[in-house]
């Protein structure tokens, strides 16, 4: 079986960062809006809203380094939770994206050099320059 979700769109609204009460662990949540392929007659172009959820060292710089209306590719998986709800005395189901990996795809103003982002494996400073026209360079 195979599991497995990859999105680009834009945030709409800033994340949300969390810790979780039993061992203070980093959690963020987002939604995700991604265009429609298609357009309905005498309409506009419509989307989808997708739930995100991203752990640890990614969660903090998802907070830290996108906002409203940033444009992301997340990679992950697809999970479907439930719980009770006591109000109304049912039960509800969420489904969401647990993030595997989230790359920020806008560009960064020149100020936002001061604080590289750092490649997690490597600790490494991601390269500074002007991808605006990295499509260019695709072999696809």
């Amino acid at each position: 079986m195979f599991n497995k979700v990859v999105l680009i769109g834009r945030l709409t609204k800033d994340p949300e960062l969390r810790y979780t009460s039993t061992n203070n662990l980093p959690v963020v949540s987002f939604t995700l809006a991604v265009n429609r392929p298609y357009q309905v007659q005498g309409n506009d172009r419509s989307a989808d809203f997708i739930s995100c959820t991203a752990w640890r060292k990614q969660a903090e710089n998802i907070h830290r380094y996108v906002s409203k209306g940033s444009m992301v590719a997340v990679e992950g998986k697809l999970q479907t939770r439930d719980y009770m709800d006591e109000k109304i005395n049912a039960r509800r189901y969420i489904t969401e994206v647990i993030c595997d990996s989230v790359v920020f795809l806008d560009t960064r103003s020149q100020g936002d050099y001061e604080n590289p982002v750092k490649n997690e494996s490597t600790e490494e400073e991601l390269p500074k320059g002007n991808f605006n026209n990295v499509e260019d360079d695709l072999p696809f």
